[in-house]
């Protein structure tokens, strides 16, 4: 096993979470910057080479340019001191600059759990899973060699291609269309490009590329767990990877936006993007310029939400370009149970099932809490010196700062013989499968309460036994604890997280050997299962590219809509969804609800939104020097008509009042659709709004359709009826005879 690796992602999962470190220099000391400059109406690029020649001439001497953007992005990264940098910033076209900034990695059954039957879908669903579509996955790498990537039976890459393959020749093939490496420590200096390759020294890249468009791959398991047929979402898609992270999983701001801008050049279609940052305004946010840059050459964009949950207003990516994902279960349990010593059993997970079926020996049972020590119940590193458990089973509790693997090699290496990892509170009900060093199991927050109830009283015993891979179980979906939630910082007039898809036990490609050195080596090739909204955005993306392929011609914003107004609000049982406390969940957890592939197809309605349109959505908020940060060209706002966050047409509605509001006039908040179902059609409007706190109509109630594409416009007005309420959310359905359109609701008030 390559046990470096392995740890080294895991002590990151299932809490992925951002890790942002912005230089604090002296005057004289080199640091990267990020630097936004605007071009004189009178400047004209022949080539890429004028630009960077021009980006050149802002610089204070040869190597210290990083990178040069041409498609995202006016501007470029580059090494200067502060003091070049106050310098640089009286130059003629210099708008901003900003530090570079570090950056993580937010990290099968799927497709069935989905309704995309791998074997039956093109029955079912006429976009031959992605056929034509080119998916750029920003990330840290790739193993080209897995079956994953195979070509069986895919097209040449269409003619729009024009990216390349820093592989050898054997490596890249009409499925792996393009494989280039960003991170700008492994390239030449001033901004040369070595043509590293981009091998992924830490997994994450090779699973999330295979969750969006990997091949179909019978067989595939983790430790003979979860056996079944592997396949991406889009399996006929085309996959480009762009390397931007380093073997740390650390990604450099710097490093992503060169990755954006190449996936635009190249001819993307779809990007995912499983990284995140930290919550400031967009024009500060390198992702945020970027991914805007990509929406207005029509690209669709996946980000992860974060994994910093479940604290309200925790969710990240929030620009409405982009579609923000939380993460939810599926039906799919790799069991494992806990006997107690009293007859008592329990359910849990685990992905190592030595002997798997067969009942395990009673060991003692110790509590990792019973030294004393501060924080010894989260087993870390120290925490069970002096304490006996030798030949024992040992009780820790999950923590965000220790990986789950961390915690077994500590009690592996005081002489445990196995561990129960129990949630905390804050964690609720749903559980993790792990592959650890030793037999152990995952156990719910009351399972946990129990246990050590039981623990004091005299010699407690406990066995550990495993079940293997149960399917069918619920409730399905959930929402998972570590998922962040909203409502945004930066634009709580925009509804995020937009919607929920797969996050939970994912399996997919992984390029190094799984679980602990005496676990037996399987043949066949690689996988591994984890977690994070890491594992949900590649799900998004690879059904927004099986959405591109059977529609075209759609915006990245009508993309969206459908997959939003289509999204289902219920689990597999017709019950409402629920978050880890067994509770059902707000939209701030959800956004709409979790993805619905099929009806996302063909969803009848689409909001549309052109770039323009975010552009006045941005002037409501920023000034025009910012606003051209991020348009990348002078912007006046005093010119443009700008919209607010709750006019802009976006498929879901954030209302805000006062909190002592009595007025007697509604909010007014309009909308226009359009037609892109059957025709002629009629769509009547219905308001689910449980609370009485408000009052809530549509005008008109009624939308007639005779022509393909034809748009209409309707207001929602939202009255302030009784006070006490916080936060009141529903839902607006435009319902036809084969189509409902739903749009989820939130007022609050402040």
């Amino acid at each position: 096993m390559e046990s470096m690796r392995i740890s080294s992602l895991l002590s990151l999962l299932p809490f992925l979470v951002l890790a942002i470190a912005a230089e604090a220099t002296g005057d004289d000391e080199l640091s990267t910057f990020i630097v936004h400059v605007q071009a004189g109406e009178d400047r004209v690029f022949g080539t890429a080479d004028d630009r960077k020649a021009w980006y050149h001439s802002f610089l204070p001497g040869h190597g210290r340019l990083v990178h040069a953007y041409h498609h995202v992005a006016s501007g470029f990264a580059a090494r200067l001191t502060r003091s070049e940098l106050e310098a640089m910033s009286a130059m003629p076209g210099f708008l901003s600059a900003t530090p570079d900034r570090t950056y993580t990695t937010l990290t099968t059954h799927t497709p069935e759990f989905l309704g995309l039957n791998v074997e039956q879908g093109r029955r079912r669903y006429t976009s031959e899973f992605g056929a034509g579509v080119i998916v750029g996955v920003i990330d840290t790498g790739i193993f080209p060699d897995h079956p994953s990537f195979s070509d069986d039976g895919m097209p040449a890459p269409p003619d729009k291609w024009k990216g390349r393959c820093d592989f050898n020749r054997t490596s890249c093939n009409n499925k792996l269309i393009g494989a280039r490496n960003f991170v700008a420590a492994l390239n030449g200096p001033n901004g040369t490009d070595a043509r590293v390759p981009p091998v992924d020294d830490f997994g994450h890249g090779t699973h999330t590329a295979s969750t969006a468009a990997g091949a179909v791959v019978p067989g595939a398991n983790v430790l003979g767990q979860a056996l079944g047929t592997a396949a991406g979402m889009a399996a006929r898609a085309h996959v480009a990877m762009y390397k931007v992270c380093d073997l740390n999983g650390g990604c450099e701001a710097s490093d992503i936006l060169a990755g954006v801008d190449a996936a635009v050049g190249d001819g993307c279609d779809v990007i995912s993007m499983s990284l995140g940052g930290p919550s400031v305004p967009f024009h500060l946010d390198p992702i945020a310029i970027g991914t805007f840059g990509a929406i207005e050459k029509g690209i669709f964009v996946s980000m992860a939400g974060g994994n910093s949950g479940p604290g309200e207003s925790t969710v990240i990516n929030e620009a409405p370009w982009m579609l923000t994902v939380a993460a939810g279960t599926m039906d799919r349990s790799i069991r494992s149970t806990v006997q107690l010593g009293n007859g008592a059993h329990f359910h849990g997970e685990s992905l190592y099932q030595p002997n798997a079926g067969v009942p395990g020996a009673f060991y003692p049972l110790v509590s990792a809490g019973a030294s004393g020590k501060p924080l010894a119940e989260f087993c870390g590193n120290g925490s069970l010196d002096g304490v006996d458990v030798k030949g024992k089973i040992v009780l820790c509790e999950l923590t965000r700062n220790i990986s789950a693997l961390n915690q077994g090699q500590v009690v592996q290496s005081a002489g445990g013989v196995g561990m129960i990892l129990a949630n905390q509170f804050a964690q609720g009900y749903d559980t993790l499968a792990q592959a650890n060093v030793l037999p152990a199991s995952s156990v719910d927050y009351l399972t946990g309460v129990a246990i050590k109830s039981y623990l004091g009283g005299q010699l407690p015993v406990a066995r550990i036994g495993f079940r293997g891979t149960l399917l069918g179980t619920s409730p399905a979906p959930s929402i998972m604890f570590f998922s962040s939630r909203g409502p945004s910082r930066q634009g709580p007039g925009v509804l995020k997280p937009d919607i929920t898809g797969p996050g939970v036990n994912v399996l997919a490609a992984w390029p190094f050997q799984v679980g602990p050195p005496s676990a037996p080596v399987l043949p066949g090739p690689t996988f591994n299962i984890i977690s994070g909204t890491s594992m949900s955005t590649p799900h998004l993306a690879g059904i927004a590219a099986l959405i591109k392929s059977k529609h075209p011609d759609w915006s990245p914003a009508a993309i969206k809509s459908a997959m939003m107004t289509t999204a289902d609000i219920t689990d597999r049982s017709g019950n409402p969804i629920l978050n880890e406390q067994r509770v059902a969940v707000n939209l701030f957890a959800t956004g709409a609800g979790h993805v619905n592939p099929m009806k996302a197809a063909d969803p009848g309605l689409v909001y549309d939104i052109s770039p323009e349109d975010y552009i006045g959505y941005l002037c409501s908020m920023y000034t025009s020097k910012q606003v051209s940060v991020i348009a990348r060209r002078p912007i006046d706002c005093s010119t443009t008509i700008v919209i607010s966050d709750r006019l802009l047409n976006y498929p879901s509605f954030s209302v805000a009042f006062p909190a002592s509001s009595n007025s007697t006039a509604p909010m007014v908040v309009r909308r226009k659709v359009k037609n892109v179902g059957e025709v002629p059609s009629v769509y009547y409007a219905a308001v689910d709004m449980p609370s009485s706190a408000v009052s809530v109509d549509v005008f008109p109630g009624q939308l007639e359709f005779v022509e393909a594409n034809q748009e209409l416009t309707f207001s929602v007005y939202v009255w302030p009826r009784e006070g006490g309420a916080r936060v009141v959310q529903g839902a607006l359905r435009w319902v036809s005879e084969k189509h409902t359109i739903r749009s989820p609701i939130s007022i609050s008030f402040y």
